[in-house]
């Protein structure tokens, strides 16, 4: 099958390249370096330095030499520039090809997921969410890991799951979309919460009560926006919660690191090569739980953080100050 990657980030050069295995991908980039690195020396140093990609692996530059013999797209840029690459990219797509989103997040002033704003540029492909507990660095030295492949369509489900399994890459089928985005883009709230845990020296005790009071909140709101509370359980919410709470390669949490040391969210992100989507989605979530009218302490807690109205520390001192009610998964 021919495949195109679009986003030459570490996740979407690492399904890039994984792909490559078995199928004819071209990675389409923005930066001229990245393409020329990835065709002449088969590395992307800025974000997998140390890791050799694919040999048959592509690159190029140009969009509609990218998208125009596509069988099939994987979107990985960032939640902020999905809308415009893949509105740029449809007058070069063949009909009816799936789409498949990399993207955890939301866009910000519309709050819509990521394959909803697919579907509203693309409205004749089918659109799936690959999402789970996918560290990039460890899937590219070989270590076993799984993703689910979310669409409501199940023979589209199982054809991307035989495309995109590779390896010790496993891929499972999941027809709720909304749960599994939702899940995804939520997470990376709660692991900068595990980041301050991290920063601020609290012990381990605090660290799974953020974790474990934070899925709560994923569920409650992922049921009041129509997703299932059976896929928070599930490689999407939990695995990918998990993953992202407690990996020392994890930029959220690495974010939340250094606020419990002391530095701001400007300082931070002036420092990082990569987007770490929780900052944008607790904004996010703070504006989903007010709209939906749903408790979010531990979601609403981070938002004041990454908004500078409060201090970390001040936000582990108040995680308690309500009493507890019945320990429910929701």
């Amino acid at each position: 099958m021919k495949v195109t990657v679009l986003g030459g980030g570490n996740w979407g050069t690492t399904v890039a390249s994984i792909t490559a295995r078995r199928h004819d991908v071209v990675l389409w980039a923005r930066s001229e370096e990245v393409v020329a690195e990835v065709g002449e020396r088969h590395t992307n140093s800025r974000y997998l330095d140390g890791f050799t990609l694919h040999p048959k692996l592509r690159a190029t530059a140009d969009l509609q030499q990218a998208v125009e013999h596509a069988e099939l797209l994987i979107v990985g840029v960032p939640t902020g520039a999905v809308r415009a690459t893949v509105a740029a990219a449809r007058e070069h797509l063949h009909p009816w090809i799936p789409i498949v989103s990399l993207a955890k997040g939301f866009e910000q002033d519309s709050l819509l997921r990521m394959t909803e704003v697919i579907h509203h540029e693309l409205p004749s492909h089918p659109v799936a969410a690959l999402t789970g507990p996918n560290i990039a660095r460890e899937i590219m030295a070989g270590q076993a890991a799984a993703s689910v492949i979310a669409t409501p369509d199940l023979a589209v489900a199982k054809a991307l799951q035989r495309v995109l399994s590779t390896g010790l890459f496993r891929v499972y089928t999941n027809p709720d979309v909304i749960g599994c985005e939702l899940g995804g883009a939520l997470k990376n709230v709660v692991a900068i919460a595990c980041g301050m845990a991290e920063g601020l020296g609290v012990g381990d005790n605090t660290r799974a009560l953020v974790m474990t009071r934070g899925l709560a909140e994923l569920i409650r709101l992922g049921e009041a926006m129509g997703g299932q509370g059976s896929s928070f359980a599930g490689l999407a919410g939990m695995g990918d919660l998990i993953a992202t709470c407690l990996s020392p390669m994890s930029r959220n949490r690495s974010v939340g690191e250094k606020l419990g040391r002391g530095l701001s969210i400007d300082e931070i992100t002036g420092g990082m090569t990569m987007v770490a989507e929780g900052i944008k989605t607790a904004v996010t979530a703070h504006e989903l739980a007010e709209r939906f009218g749903i408790g979010m302490p531990i979601h609403e807690t981070i938002y004041g953080v990454v908004t500078g109205a409060i201090d970390p520390l001040a936000a582990y001192r108040g995680l308690g100050p309500r009493p507890g009610g019945e320990d429910e998964p929701g």
